[in-house]
């Protein structure tokens, strides 16, 4: 449903375009891993993967299950909550693996954090926290990397900026764009396994943010900056 509801709105507020390295949907019981830029881009991968027959279960904050109505969607989708900095931290990792078992996709956030800079500027990922690569060793789970470009257009920054780009997106109406890429199988040692998957999503970051007009020049350099 979280999907569904995200495949209505997210048009409302930009001109979202899709392309993918695979011909059909990742295969089942892959984890999507993505880049993570603004508090709208987790509708917008939604969105983008619902295009692709796709509705992942998707690790998120332990947070967003406070708020009302959200939390009941997160509830009905058998998403997973991530209690950050406490001893249930792990269980999430555990759900996740579950739901690989049982066919579903899983979408996480390398990064794990939304950047702390103000501007609306496109950025290569920042650094990846390790739990993508311990989830994708114990389920033995194809990794497929994600990269979306736009969504900071929507909204970013602080709060009154964020409230702001909310407000005008639907007049503004900017291009989004996520890219899928190639599927891959990490390696077991972590630090590894965590460079080679942000290597990856960078990548697709790099398609997502050309279709977008971005600059070579300055995409190259933002990643190479990174």
């Amino acid at each position: 449903m979280l999907s569904r509801i995200a495949a209505v709105v997210v048009p409302s507020f930009g001109r979202l375009t899709v392309t993918s390295d695979h011909a059909s949907a990742p295969a089942a019981g892959s984890i999507i891993v993505a880049n993570h830029t603004s508090l709208a881009d987790p509708g917008i991968v939604l969105a983008a993967l619902l295009r692709l027959g796709v509705e992942p279960v998707v690790l998120a904050t332990a947070g967003l299950w406070r708020i009302p109505v959200l939390g009941r969607l997160l509830e009905r989708g058998g998403h997973v909550p991530v209690h950050r900095h406490t001893h249930r931290a792990a269980d999430a990792l555990d759900e996740a693996a579950a739901a690989l078992g049982d066919g579903r996709h899983v979408l996480i956030y390398g990064e794990g954090r939304l950047p702390g800079r103000t501007d609306a500027a496109e950025a290569p990922p920042e650094s990846f926290r390790s739990g993508l690569a311990r989830l994708a060793h114990a389920s033995g789970a194809p990794v497929v990397p994600l990269g979306q470009a736009g969504a900071r257009r929507v909204t970013s920054g602080r709060c009154v900026k964020q409230i702001s780009g909310l407000l005008t997106a639907p007049a503004r109406r900017p291009r989004l764009h996520v890219h899928v890429g190639a599927a891959l199988h990490l390696p077991p040692d972590v630090e590894a396994a965590t460079a080679r998957a942000r290597a990856a999503v960078t990548s697709a970051w790099r398609t997502a943010a050309g279709h977008l007009g971005e600059p070579a020049a300055r995409v190259a350099a933002a990643t190479r900056a990174a």
